[in-house]
């Protein structure tokens, strides 16, 4: 999810580990160790934008770099002046926390999170939050506030921290029962309008769980349409042609990536001398339609190939009426 949020469920943790032993410290702490993971961000300036699918929510969001990651940032922390009070064991599991619970913060989004690395490049999401959504941030801040600045000489001071914590929790895991209500309703209207596929995707835009697309993916391309639980109403799917054909002869390496990170949900077209890969796993904005163009997402990567099987690989968007 967004930094913020990332580093106020850090500082939640932190307040509730070690806010007793090192006060607001602990929530500091918290926010710092959970930002680490995302540190990766940094290696785009090694490496390509293609490279970077990989590199990305890869191997600093996995489980083992949680668990070595815990035994290097507590053994550091036991050697700072105002945490060698706090014992070892207390550290490792703060730092655990911190690293593990971004992690799976990261798998409810749409992206996708390598957590088995280096074993499997398995991209794990559950697609039922957006990346941005301040119906869960919101708690979680208000109950950190409350602890750190309300009633902080409070002896309650840690019920307010924990009670964010549980909100948010208990939201979070709700969107897993909304996505599982939007999946039966594309479902059935999947068999109504007689529409056979083979795999669904459905991802929700905004903030609060209302609206969502549904992808449903045949052998020769996507049917989809936007959906709002508040509205009942049937809108006819749309339909956009895989065009698997366009990417013969293109570098192999390539196209293997470029399916893997879109988990086969992905339409091309091709432009000149260019192709445009839109991939509805990752950018979910909506259908575009724009003097008589129509694109299934806004954003797309742009894939050029070179004479030598090479290739320039960059990003685009269309812009929306």
């Amino acid at each position: 999810m967004d930094s913020i949020t990332q580093a106020a469920l850090g500082a939640a943790i932190g307040e509730a580990t070690l806010g007793k032993h090192i006060g607001n410290k602990g929530a500091v702490l918290g926010a710092i160790v959970a930002t680490i993971p995302d540190l990766d961000v940094a290696l785009y300036l090694f490496y390509d934008k293609f490279e970077m699918l990989s590199i990305h929510r890869g191997f600093s969001h996995s489980i083992v770099f949680s668990i070595i990651g815990a035994f290097l940032i507590a053994y550091v922390l036991q050697r700072i002046k105002w945490t060698k009070i706090v014992s070892y064991q207390r550290l490792w599991i703060f730092t655990w926390l911190a690293l593990f619970t971004h992690m799976l913060l990261d798998t409810f989004t749409a992206y996708g999170t390598q957590l088995f690395l280096p074993f499997s490049d398995w991209r794990v999401g559950f697609d039922s939050i957006n990346v941005v959504d301040p119906v869960y941030t919101v708690p979680l801040l208000t109950g950190l506030i409350c602890s750190l600045f309300v009633f902080n000489n409070k002896p309650s001071r840690a019920v307010y921290n924990s009670i964010g914590i549980v909100i948010s929790t208990l939201y979070l895991l709700g969107t897993l029962g909304v996505k599982n209500h939007v999946e039966e309703h594309f479902k059935a209207e999947l068999a109504e309008q007689s529409i056979s596929y083979h795999s669904l995707l459905t991802m929700p835009v905004g903030i609060a769980n209302v609206n969502w697309y549904g992808v449903a993916k045949t052998s020769e391309g996507l049917y989809m349409h936007k959906y709002s639980i508040l509205n009942d109403d049937q809108v006819p799917f749309e339909y956009f042609p895989s065009n698997d054909y366009l990417l013969e002869g293109v570098n192999p390496t390539l196209v293997d990536r470029m399916k893997w990170f879109a988990k086969g949900f992905y339409t091309v077209e091709k432009d000149d001398d260019q192709f445009r890969f839109y991939n509805l796993q990752v950018d979910m904005r909506g259908i575009v339609k724009n003097d008589g163009m129509k694109a299934p997402t806004a954003g797309y990567f742009v894939i050029i190939p070179k004479e030598n099987g090479g290739f320039k690989f960059t990003s685009g968007a269309h812009k929306k009426e």
